[in-house]
């Protein structure tokens, strides 16, 4: 029989706490650029539907949504973990609609007591927001902080061969690290029926051989538009809504907005 006072106040806290911030993981077997490309388009038309949305480079390398968009100098989350500046300090707004912080720009942790300082600074950064989406890697080690471990996570794939192999190996290994749990496809560079196509070998070969469910989260087609409007510097969502990828950004956000109770979550 369930504890009635236990289930009471726990229902309280979670009433004071306030709604959590969706937080998504993305993680890329495509194309160094594409993700980057990815993200912003993402944010853009995730900005454009209503939403308040932080996109959070957790990149070692110096190829993240930051650098791509010039914000990758000053201080990072990091340096809020260690005292050295304020939250505010970090997070830049971007003509594109959003904001965008970096997470430790490629600087090593100390060890786990700033590990877990910079995790707290985590926390208290997204709960000022309404959803997050992380750049994130993973090199079959941990993530930065722990909670990028247990939110969504997704991640992309191009309809190459190269890029599938990279994809279902990088699905194995975080099977492996953390243990079973639904996972997002995400298929980029490809039209709807190739998207599809990619998807169902994927989910097929990962349901019998690793016990694994992946879900569709949609597909991007390739665009020329996407190259222009990133030369304008601006969102092909804004500087061309009517192409196809502009179309397809807009569902994708669609699809990311409806948060609630995700498939995703570990």
């Amino acid at each position: 029989m369930a504890n009635f006072n236990f289930d009471q106040a726990e229902g309280l806290r979670r009433m004071l706490a306030g709604p959590q911030p969706r937080i998504v993981t993305f993680l890329s077997a495509a194309p160094q650029d594409d993700k980057g490309s990815m993200l912003v388009n993402l944010g853009a038309s995730l900005s454009r539907a209503g939403n308040d949305v932080l996109i959070v480079d957790a990149c070692a390398s110096a190829h993240g949504v930051a650098s791509r968009l010039g914000v990758d100098g000053g201080h990072s989350l990091l340096n809020v973990a260690r005292q050295e500046c304020g939250l505010n300090q970090v997070i830049h707004q971007v003509p594109q609609g959003f904001a965008v912080a970096s997470m430790t720009r490629g600087a090593a942790r100390s060890g786990p007591d700033e590990t877990r300082r910079l995790a707290k600074a985590f926390d208290v950064m997204a709960k000022q927001t309404g959803m997050v989406l992380v750049d994130g890697e993973f090199d079959g080690e941990a993530f930065p902080v722990p909670v990028m471990a247990s939110s969504e996570i997704v991640v992309q794939v191009s309809n190459s061969a190269t890029s599938i192999k990279a994809a279902y190996s990088m699905i194995k290994r975080l099977n492996q690290e953390l243990g079973r749990r639904p996972f997002g496809i995400l298929v980029t560079g490809a039209s709807e029926s190739e998207a599809k196509v990619v998807y169902d070998n994927m989910a097929q070969a990962a349901s019998r051989y690793l016990a694994v469910n992946l879900v569709s989260m949609g597909s991007v087609p390739a665009d020329e538009y996407l190259q222009r409007a990133a030369r304008l510097g601006r969102a092909v969502v804004d500087a061309f809504p009517l192409a196809g990828a502009s179309v397809a950004f807009r569902q994708l956000a669609g699809r990311f907005a409806l948060g609630g109770n995700s498939q995703l979550s570990a």
